[in-house]
């Protein structure tokens, strides 16, 4: 598992980066940005993306909340709402493993230059 992952983001160039995009990117880059930063003797790029995983979980679970007034209206949602996020994230882990792969050669190089700059 690569430890920057900020280098991604390769869009089709036939598709037209909106301002929205560029900011969904742009905070994207930020928590991964967090994310490297915790990296290091006491944490390595597993335990910090399972870290990831379960803050992007935890936040989920606070968003998809907003609306409701009870919490048993909410319960009752439960599988769609994992339904929901569960898809999502499953398309975008699919795009970026294929983004990844199609620049894996120019990726793995910005991982080896990050390494040899620390």
């Amino acid at each position: 598992m690569s430890q920057d992952t900020t280098q991604g983001n390769e869009v089709d160039t036939n598709v037209e980066i909106t301002p929205e995009m560029q900011a969904f990117y742009q905070r994207a880059d930020a928590i991964i940005g967090i994310a490297n930063s915790q990296l290091g003797p006491e944490a390595h790029s597993g335990q910090v993306g399972a870290s990831l995983l379960y803050a992007a979980a935890r936040y989920s679970a606070s968003v998809a909340s907003i609306g409701f007034v009870k919490g048993d209206d909410f319960a009752k949602e439960k599988d769609d709402i994992v339904e929901f996020y569960v898809k999502q994230y499953r398309q975008m882990l699919s795009d970026n493993l294929t983004d990844y792969a199609q620049n894996f050669d120019k990726y793995v190089q910005l991982n080896q230059d990050d390494k040899a700059a620390k």
